[in-house]
């Protein structure tokens, strides 16, 4: 008879019936141990073929368990989580539910735990949203709830996990649940977390994000590590109804004439450089080309101490900083979220505003109080780099101020999301600052390619 197992991030086929013609082309005969083999996510394809080809097999593979009794506090769904959950159904409970950040896509997370009602691993990109999902799991399911990552691992039959845990331990313990849940699901294609996907045999799959989109172009990867979008809403879908109704500015500041002769003559040097070796930015090697070539001589050093400097003078232009703190007076009522690129532009917002910051250096504990006193008001702002763009509810937030950032439209929407959260008849606002004439236009215009600025 035939015999699955799981070995090793693999399912491993032995036995005579283990013919070439029955098995999916996913499956190769590993001469080392003398029996075909496939990557443990092609579980469900192998164990379809063999059923409809009427073959017996033994299953040691899965090693997952049915939960003996499912939700205990239910929420009533709002009509697209029950649309996108049906539409995750009719694909075999596989593929990707795409919805803006504050509609509620970890509520279609826990509606699809509880409809299948296996063993669940639930792979997050921060500890923050990992606290957050296991918080949530024990309180809807009154089951003990396992965490592996930040010094912990806990394995229960609901598990929450970090995206680097997931691909440390994954070859190990990825038979062992039936259903996987990717949040912020963008994060998974690529050389490293993709082996998390592969190596887990979870035949009921799961991806949440609010923009897929990725700058390499490997949201593809997404179908095939966990099936096809099944269902997608923006913004403009739900604002009103289910999101704080919003608008963006877009507000142009000028470099003073001295600023201007500086900042041109700088991109000029860096701009020269790069002709003269034939570097691209715009091609995926393009950077990693100028950092390694700009190291090597005296003139590489220079070009960049230009790039440098000419960035500076556009992200952080005088007039654009006297224009946040215009708009900080002007909405000194509300609670604002000022958004910068680099760690060194939120410190000195916070030194020159008067208001915390939290960057990537911040502990989880003073983070925590930091924006618990901003939703209460004991704080009417806060300046941030990046580590506020996924993961953060602060539904009382109704002003985003972009002082700087990158060129990702993920990026620029989840900034936006920080804002939406409904709360009472609150409208939200997101200004974006740009300085005039530089290549930050450039950037602004990359990043506002979504249908919510449209």
């Amino acid at each position: 008879m035939l015999s699955l197992a799981f070995t090793g991030g693999t399912i491993e086929l032995r036995g005579r019936s283990a013919s070439r013609e029955l098995l999916p082309a996913s499956c190769e005969w590993d001469e080392r141990t003398m029996c075909y083999r496939a990557p443990a996510f092609q579980y469900a394809n192998i164990v379809r073929k063999l059923k409809a080809a009427q073959v017996e097999f033994e299953d040691s593979a899965r090693q997952y368990l049915d939960l003996k009794q499912g939700a205990r506090v239910h929420r009533s769904p709002r009509p697209f989580q029950e649309k996108a959950l049906l539409a995750w159904r009719k694909n075999r409970s596989r593929g990707v539910v795409i919805l803006p950040t504050g509609a509620g896509k970890t509520q279609v997370g826990v509606m699809a735990i509880d409809e299948k009602r296996r063993s669940t691993l639930v792979i997050a990109p921060t500890l923050v949203l990992v606290a957050q999902w296991y918080d949530l799991l024990r309180t809807t399911f009154s089951l003990p709830v396992g965490v592996i990552g930040g010094g912990e691992y806990r394995i229960e039959s609901l598990t929450v996990t970090t995206y680097d845990s997931a691909y440390l331990h994954m070859e190990h313990i990825g038979n062992r649940f039936g259903l996987v849940i990717f949040d912020e699901c963008h994060h998974l294609p690529g050389q490293t977390y993709a082996v998390a996907a592969r190596f887990c045999l979870a035949p009921f799959r799961l991806g949440l994000t609010a923009t897929p989109e990725r700058t390499d172009g490997r949201e593809q990867d997404l179908e095939v590590l966990i099936g096809p979008q099944v269902f997608r809403q923006d913004i403009v879908d739900l604002c009103g109804d289910y999101l704080a109704k919003y608008e963006t500015e877009r507000i142009s500041v000028e470099l003073f004439p001295d600023e201007r002769a500086e900042y041109e003559n700088e991109r000029e040097i860096y701009l020269t450089f790069l002709r003269a070796q034939g570097i691209r930015m715009g091609d995926p090697t393009g950077w990693s080309q100028f950092v390694i070539r700009a190291s090597r001589t005296p003139q590489g050093q220079r070009a960049m101490q230009a790039y440098r400097r000419q960035r500076e003078l556009a992200f952080t232009a005088p007039a654009k900083l006297d224009y946040v703190e215009h708009l900080m007076h002007q909405h000194r009522r509300d609670r604002v979220i000022v958004f910068t690129q680099d760690n060194e532009t939120a410190y000195m917002l916070s030194r020159r505003l008067l208001i915390p910051a939290i960057t990537h250096q911040t502990k989880v504990s003073e983070r925590g109080e930091i924006l618990k006193r901003l939703h209460d008001g004991s704080y009417h702002g806060v300046v941030t780099s990046k580590v506020l763009n996924e993961g953060v509810d602060v539904p009382s937030a109704n002003v985003a101020i972009v002082v700087s950032g990158s060129g990702s439209v993920r990026e620029h929407v989840q900034r936006l999301g920080r804002v939406l959260r409904k709360q009472g008849d609150k409208r939200a606002v997101l200004y974006e600052l740009i300085t005039a004439n530089t290549s930050e236009a450039f950037t602004s215009k990359r990043r506002r390619d979504h249908v919510a600025y449209r």
